[in-house]
């Protein structure tokens, strides 16, 4: 398999995976703790994925920087992105919450010239205008409903900062020669931990929801979500750049949406449609090369006597 095909069949992965995963956060929320929910995914994701690396021997511990790097992805890919996404889900339909997450194009370009001191080039700042307009006419008949919209938007966008930073810290670790798979077995168990002393330090009852609709999403979560789905998703940071490998985030919301539409009777509307159009297309001109002037050939210059 070529390097395009192989490409395109993780964004394939990542689109499908990621674009039915919102209804199945949804599903998690209930009895068990939110904390305590989402460290019950990356436990049993993050061992699996330390099996899996055992058995082919490519299980090895971080050192130095990189492996402050790890705990810092860990932090952000693993543990405080979910808990924002699981309490914006508390107000906001899954699939809304979705979009919203497609906004990491934008961020990834944002932080991309915070951090690293990319240009920001016009298309890009055009694009975040786009993406912004966006949110909010997709959001405004949710906003009207109450603070509890608001304060859900507000849950998501803090989800997608923290995904988009750990973005940048896979891709950094890639440089550094380690794969994703090893960085996030590392990191889910990071994320596990610092939950369940969470969980421990504020007296969360510990609870286990045996339903089938709770284990089901927490497989789903764990499996396809988690191991498949982060290690196809960050394979697509190292070989792009976190810019690019966030495209695929365009086109799951459309997705979720309609797996929302099915499943919580969230109906499209007017401004629905021209919201996620706009987010759409801001996220298109992110990736949109800036036009450079076609080469021009110099004079010959002229023989002289």
């Amino acid at each position: 398999m070529n390097a395009n095909a192989a490409n395109a069949l993780l964004y394939a992965l990542v689109v499908l995976i990621w674009g039915t995963t919102w209804l199945a956060l949804k599903w998690q929320l209930g009895v068990v703790p939110i904390a305590l929910s989402i460290a019950y995914r990356f436990a049993l994701a993050g061992g699996l994925l330390m099996l899996w690396l055992a058995w082919r021997r490519q299980l090895v511990l971080p050192r130095g920087k990189p492996a402050v790097w790890v705990l810092a992805q860990g932090l952000c890919l693993f543990c405080l992105n979910f808990v924002c996404f699981l309490q914006a889900s508390q107000t906001l339909a899954s699939g809304l919450v979705a979009v919203v997450f497609s906004s990491a194009t934008l961020w990834n370009a944002g932080l991309a010239r915070v951090l690293h001191g990319r240009r920001l080039a016009p298309q890009v700042a055009l694009g975040s205008v786009f993406g912004l307009a966006g949110l909010v006419v997709l959001f405004w008949p949710e906003l009207r409903n109450g603070p509890g919209s608001l304060a859900g938007l507000a849950w998501a966008l803090a989800g997608t900062l923290c995904f988009s930073s750990g973005n940048l810290l896979s891709a950094a670790l890639q440089q550094h020669g380690l794969k994703p798979a090893q960085t996030n077995a590392w990191g889910m168990l990071v994320g596990t931990g610092v939950l369940v002393a969470y969980a421990a330090w504020a007296g969360l009852p510990l609870t286990f929801d045996p339903s089938w609709r709770y284990t089901g999403a927490l497989l789903y979560l764990a499996i396809p979500g988690s191991v498949i789905g982060f290690t196809a998703y960050l394979t697509l940071v190292g070989r792009l750049g976190p810019e690019k490998a966030a495209y695929s985030t365009v086109l799951f919301p459309v997705v979720a949406l309609n797996v929302s539409a099915w499943a919580e009777d969230y109906r499209w509307s007017t401004l629905s449609f021209a919201g996620m159009a706009l987010v759409m297309l801001g996220n298109v001109l992110v990736f949109r090369k800036a036009s450079t002037p076609a080469p021009t050939t110099p004079p010959v210059p002229r023989p002289t006597a």
